[in-house]
């Protein structure tokens, strides 16, 4: 996989097009990259313990390592 955790990257598709931000944790296996602040979602949360109140939690959730770009990099740096 061409990213590693703590680059920057540039996100190529979907609805946060145009953003950049800085990779949390890379998954090679998967193909999939943990980007800050990107693909958030909603995660209702139960309470844990008696008299504790439930919430929402924003989650970051895993992108496709293809939809994202390195921060500097073209198409003339790719095809080399």
């Amino acid at each position: 996989m061409h990213i590693k955790k703590g680059d920057t990257v540039v996100i190529l598709s979907g609805d946060d097009k145009g953003k950049t931000a800085k990779v949390l944790r890379a998954m090679p296996k998967e193909g999939k990259i943990l980007v800050e602040g990107v693909n958030v979602m909603k995660k209702h949360q139960r309470a844990r313990k008696e008299g504790q109140k439930g919430s929402v939690v924003d989650r970051a959730m895993p992108i496709h390592a293809s939809k994202v770009r390195l921060v500097g990099e073209t198409k003339k740096t790719v095809k080399k």
